[in-house]
């Protein structure tokens, strides 16, 4: 059975499922494997439960008219939601970056939420199963999509990309992640730079860029057609252009667009100051990627600061938590050496105190796992802050003179007999050293 066969019969049962313990009547089930499970072994589980049809890539199991075998599940399994999506000749905006992708994501969907009914990735689920269940819930009744796409390996925006077929796109930026998959910074880079590879095959894509960025600039096709932001006077021209107020210790910023259609207007453009409710100076360029993509979709400018205004982060990404004991600057969802160097250093600049950081290690960085660590507590020598705790392996063997733990487990005893009083604290670290198990105790 081909992919347009199969799409019709999606048609008829317009339901996936790739769980066994979820199987809504007349669905379809699609056994998808992972490194612990194998989903052919719970298809005929699926079909009791009430699934119409199981798609399934072993010949063993596919006994019946009820059994769809296919060489590759997974591969079905894209290739179905591409299908799916192509039924909807609306915009796809494709994100993806090193930082910020996921903030950035919620920030572009406040703002053109304002105008359009918008379908955007859920939480990050960016991987290669993560996009097509973000495509299967797009509906006749969405007018924009926004698809956050994730790598960890060569290649894999270059598939995410061909699942989703965005229309335009946004990379945050490129940093130093993933390091042991990628194998070195060049290789992000590249893989990165698959989703400009993609778009620029489609004449009328658009990019939006960060023009203070070095790495993108030198990413960029020849005959793409950009819509730039920037934080550089310099660079202002043809730009949404903003500049930060203040960070007390929320982020104030304002923006403007700037050189766009001045000689009709005979006037200097206009600023629009925004409140934010996200911590850190850096976020500027996650806000002013929102304005540009809001301004490329018609979203009036008072439509966008309002968007932006109201956003309050929930994922522990650069958000304040106010406890009956201290003020909590959360952003354990994840690290790498570029995050962790831009959290410490705005940190450093926020005007309060007294200031503890409680920081983890940083994961999957290969061989380069050390330098990294090492770096950064020389970040931390730099920050002058009150107290400082390092959690993980990789910081024990650093000469240093701060406290170090093995584990979450550790600093929770360390929590509960001193008790930290009045602080400003940042947590921050990968996901799995369980950072974002702290706060609560705080």
């Amino acid at each position: 059975m081909d992919i347009k066969q199969l799409y019709k019969l999606y048609q008829e049962h317009p339901c996936i499922t790739t769980d066994s313990r979820n199987c809504p009547e007349g669905s379809i089930f699609i056994a998808l494997k992972g490194d612990s499970f194998d989903g052919n072994k719970f298809a005929a589980q699926s079909l009791e439960k009430g699934c119409a049809y199981a798609v399934v890539d072993d010949p063993q199991v596919a006994d019946g008219d009820r059994y769809i075998l296919v060489d590759n599940c997974l591969q079905t399994f894209k290739d179905l939601a591409r299908e799916h999506r192509r039924q909807f000749n609306i915009p796809v905006i494709g994100i993806t970056g090193t930082n910020g992708k996921t903030t950035t994501k919620e920030l572009i969907r406040a703002v053109l939420a304002e105008r359009y009914n918008v379908l955007a990735t859920e939480g990050n689920f960016n991987n290669d199963v993560g996009v097509p269940k973000t495509l299967f819930r797009l509906t006749p009744e969405h007018e924009i999509a926004i698809i956050e796409m994730g790598a960890s390996h060569p290649g894999d925006i270059k598939t995410l990309a061909e699942t989703a077929e965005p229309t335009c796109g946004l990379i945050t930026n490129v940093g130093k992640a993933h390091l042991q998959g990628f194998g070195s910074f060049q290789g992000v880079c590249k893989t990165k730079g698959e989703l400009y590879d993609f778009l620029s095959q489609r004449p009328e894509s658009v990019i939006f860029i960060n023009a203070d960025n070095e790495y993108l600039a030198a990413m960029l096709p020849d005959n793409a057609w950009v819509s730039p932001y920037t934080t550089n006077p310099a660079n202002a021209d043809g730009c949404v252009c903003g500049e930060v107020v203040a960070c007390d210790p929320f982020l104030r910023f304002r923006w403007r667009e700037s050189g766009l259609d001045l000689d009709e207007r005979q006037q200097e453009p206009q600023w629009y100051e925004v409140n934010t409710h996200l911590i850190g100076s850096y976020n500027i360029d996650n806000m002013l990627a929102a304005i540009t993509v809001g301004l490329q979709f018609a979203v009036e400018p008072e439509a966008i600061r309002h968007a932006l205004e109201n956003y309050t982060p929930t994922n522990n990404r650069s958000q304040l938590t106010v406890t009956e004991h201290n003020r909590l600057v959360v952003d354990a969802y994840n690290a790498n050496p570029t995050s962790m160097e831009a959290a410490l250093k705005n940190f450093r600049d926020m005007q309060v105190s007294p200031k503890m950081a409680i920081i983890g290690e940083m994961r999957e960085l290969g061989e380069s796992s050390r330098e990294e660590h090492g770096h950064i507590v020389k970040v931390l020598k730099k920050c002058g802050l009150d107290k400082v705790w390092l959690v993980g392996d990789a910081y024990q063997d650093i000469k240093c003179h701060y406290r170090k733990f093995h584990d979450v487990a550790e600093v929770k005893a360390a929590i509960a007999e001193e008790r930290p009083e009045g602080m400003y604290i940042l947590i921050k670290g990968s996901n799995g050293t369980r950072l974002f198990e702290l706060p609560e105790l705080l």
